[in-house]
């Protein structure tokens, strides 16, 4: 905002002197001694947040479902039945964002980022032809010849082609897997973890 001149005279466009009433500011302060817009005490008000369109506000209070994943006999079960399960508890993190449920990790191939017994939070995919954002890490199903393979990796492009992914691990002592994505039979986008550094 600036204030224009006419000859000796400064004065403010009427639309600005409207919005800085609205907003509590004292406007004989504008042209006194000081440069600075003050705010008087009574018309003092709290912040306000304003967020845009494209924004997703998240409850604080959301409660996220801690699964036991061999309790529900795998992944596949789980995301395509979640309301007939039952989590094991409930897990409350402040400014998360929307997760659909969480589990506990096993195995090694995302140490040290990940480590057995830590609890990842994922929010479920469900068109994986399309939704897949390259380079994050996913938690996934993936059919094998007789069981269901249930890891946690870095989703990367195939040099195979476009119906194959490159499975990679945070472990360097795995070795990168590449797979036909109808392999895939369930998939996550891991949006948090927890991890718990002693048990007393």
């Amino acid at each position: 905002m600036s204030i224009l001149e006419s000859g000796n005279r400064k004065f403010i466009p009427f639309k600005y002197i409207e919005y800085l009433i609205h907003k509590g500011f004292d406007i004989n302060t504008l042209f006194g001694d000081s440069e600075t817009i003050k705010k008087t005490p009574d018309n003092t008000q709290p912040n306000k947040v304003f967020t845009l369109r494209t924004d997703t506000v998240i409850n604080n209070a959301q409660a996220i479902p801690l699964y036991d994943i061999e309790a529900v006999a795998g992944l596949v079960p789980l995301f395509n039945d979640t309301e007939t399960k039952t989590p094991i508890d409930f897990i409350k993190i402040p400014y998360l964002p929307k997760c659909d449920g969480a589990i506990k990790v096993t195995g090694d191939s995302m140490y040290p980022l990940l480590k057995s017994g830590d609890i990842i939070m994922y929010k479920q995919i469900y068109d994986i032809g399309n939704d897949i954002f390259w380079g994050e890490m996913y938690l996934l199903s993936v059919s094998t010849e007789d069981e269901e393979y249930i890891t946690v990796k870095y989703i990367q492009r195939s040099e195979k082609g476009e119906n194959w992914v490159k499975l990679v691990s945070q472990n360097q002592h795995h070795q990168d897997r590449h797979i036909s994505r109808d392999r895939i039979k369930a998939l996550a986008l891991v949006k948090a973890s927890i991890r718990i550094n002693s048990m007393s």
